[in-house]
């Protein structure tokens, strides 16, 4: 039996070779430039619609326009690259399968749903590690207005929301993971398995996807011999707070210390006053608050060490129509500055 030289426990790979981010870009919509983080995002529209037809074109538009951007801050072309792995919410994930026809980089598309940033992240790790490439691109948006038609209610109908219901992130983020360049290191990936607790109110995603990202923290935790401790910042991507509640509450439960390190993305890319339900989702949602929050963060050397752990929902339409229950996700990547 061969020997799993980068493998570490049941889930967890370790990249020894230190992939590093060498280069990315942030893009966010109006609302998401109103809330705390503005200053850490790299460009803020003042038009969601990017004077496009449709909102599915106009998420494109981001996409294309944070791969360009990131290229150009990494001095790079797409002839320079070696894969290109993206997904994003919509079906057939049109948005990056789009995005890459004008590329002519080799696809690999994936599908998380707001944990797929993350997934993409450590497919490259694994990638560069294995020897496989040495540059890899990866991207992914999201839209409130495209995912509202897509899971829930076209904006015409004028639903009510609920106290549990979180915002999709309008937003795009690409990166390059390479092994040059001063950027953050990626040291490790924990995959995790898909968690289904039997809940089925697709109007609080927060709380079903909540024991996912319990799950893999604490396999990530099993796997490395860590603690939370360990880490000067542990990032959930979109949990909100209602979801960041209940994540609170299992690590309680299971005698974790070190809970003060715990933050989340979708509870803080909105200000309260926004009135913005539980908070920020989507697949752009991680991706903005770890390229820029958390790498503006490791870059400056305010923090050393992160634990980024990106949760999604695997329902469609077609399932909470039929009564199915909400399987989750979650994946976790270790940065180090």
């Amino acid at each position: 039996m061969a020997r799993l030289e980068n493998r570490l426990g049941k889930q967890t790979v370790t990249f020894t070779s230190r992939p590093r981010i060498h280069c990315s870009y942030t893009i966010v919509g109006p609302s998401e430039g109103n809330g705390p983080h503005a200053l850490e995002f790299q460009e803020i529209l003042q038009d969601d619609m990017l004077h496009q037809k449709t909102p599915e074109q106009a998420e494109r538009l981001m996409l294309e326009m944070a791969i360009e951007k990131a290229l150009a801050a990494g001095q790079l072309k797409a002839d320079d690259l070696h894969f290109f792995v993206a997904g994003d919410l919509l079906n057939q994930i049109i948005t990056s399968t789009f995005a890459a026809r004008s590329c002519g980089v080799p696809f690999l598309g994936v599908y998380g749903a707001c944990s797929t940033f993350l997934e993409a992240m450590g497919l490259a790790g694994v990638l560069l590690q294995g020897g496989f490439a040495t540059r890899v691109l990866v991207a992914t948006a999201s839209h409130y207005q495209t995912a509202e038609r897509q899971f829930r209610y076209p904006l015409e109908l004028n639903v009510q929301h609920t106290e549990t219901n979180q915002h999709t992130v309008t937003g795009a983020a690409a990166a390059v993971i390479s092994h040059e360049g001063d950027g953050p290191s990626l040291t490790h990936a924990t995959f995790g398995t898909v968690v289904d607790w039997g809940m089925k109110n697709v109007f609080d995603m927060g709380s079903a996807m909540a024991p996912a990202a319990f799950n893999t923290i604490k396999q990530h935790l099993e796997d490395t011999g860590r603690n939370l401790e360990d880490y000067d910042l542990i990032l959930t991507g979109d949990l909100g707070r209602q979801g960041s509640k209940m994540l609170r509450i299992l690590l309680q439960k299971e005698n974790y210390t070190g809970l003060d390190r715990l933050e989340d993305g979708g509870a803080q890319i909105y200000s309260h006053r926004q009135k913005i339900g539980a908070g920020g989702s989507g697949t752009a949602c991680v991706a903005v608050m770890t390229l820029g929050y958390l790498l503006n963060k490791l870059k400056t050397g305010r923090i050393r060490r992160a634990l980024v752990i990106a949760t999604g929902a695997l329902l469609s339409t077609v399932s909470a129509a039929q009564g199915e229950s909400i399987p989750c996700i979650a994946h976790a990547i270790s940065l180090e500055g």
